[in-house]
């Protein structure tokens, strides 16, 4: 038995802490749950179907969001992919993207997505006072080259032990998470007046070209146009929080 993208639509209402959306070939939304219409601002589904994230987002948003989507029209799946989103009603949060093409008899026709934000770590978790260590040890050296053995010797954790109860306390692995802790980083930083090649190396890049591809895949634009929209839509986010706001997918 087959479920239809209307009732997934429907099931997805249901989760406020999860966006759900189907494009068609040319990026235009056919389906949108109620938690991606409200976090845009808006009240009714048919403000979201058919219009493409070009329209619904500011342009140094829409351009990146759109790109990725392209990807995956031509074949790409995109799993658990770290992102920090903003969008109009001045909101920024991290969340775990996946989107997977649509095909039908042989042809890509469409891509089909979910976007869950980052929910609070499982305090209950055996050994999450050992995994406390590591998220204390990456708060103090995230600038650093960290080495994910290092970080296992600290927790008294094989590599593969690690990783694996990282994920499962934290929804990350422990290489997002310092990503995480750098772009946060990187984000504070930028609404100074520090200069973005300083910027990057302060919080552990190895140079301003990777710095501002790594920013770019995660925040959807370049370092210089966070900046320039810093101060009129984004909500500042805290100096490596551990803890998340909202977010959605596009």
């Amino acid at each position: 038995m087959k479920i239809s993208a209307d009732e997934l639509e429907r099931l997805f209402d249901a989760l406020p802490d999860v966006v759900f959306f189907v494009k068609d070939d040319a990026g235009r939304y056919t389906h949108a749950n109620l938690t991606l219409i409200r976090r845009l601002g808006l009240k009714r589904r048919d403000q979201v179907i058919g219009r493409t994230v070009d329209s619904l987002f500011p342009s140094s948003l829409g351009g990146s969001y759109a790109m990725q989507d392209r990807r995956v029209l031509a074949g790409e799946t995109i799993e658990n992919q770290l992102e920090v989103h903003i969008f109009p009603n001045r909101a920024a949060g991290w969340c775990l993207t996946c989107k997977r093409p649509l095909a039908s008899r042989g042809r890509v026709r469409g891509v089909i997505g979910i976007s869950r934000d980052l929910g609070q770590p499982d305090g209950r978790h055996p050994v999450y006072d050992r995994l406390r260590r590591v998220l204390d040890y990456l708060q103090e050296h995230y600038a650093e080259a960290v080495r994910v053995h290092a970080m296992a010797r600290l927790a008294n954790l094989s590599v593969a032990q690690l990783e694996r109860h990282f994920r499962r306390v934290f929804q990350l692995t422990p290489q997002q998470w310092l990503t995480k802790l750098r772009i946060e980083e990187a984000m504070r930083l930028l609404h100074g007046d520090e200069r973005i090649a300083g910027i990057g190396l302060a919080c552990g890049f190895a140079d301003q070209s990777a710095f501002a591809r790594q920013f770019k895949a995660i925040v959807g634009m370049t370092p210089r146009d966070y900046r320039s929209m810093a101060g009129g839509l984004v909500r500042r986010l805290p100096a490596n929080s551990d803890t998340e706001g909202v977010a959605m997918a596009r």
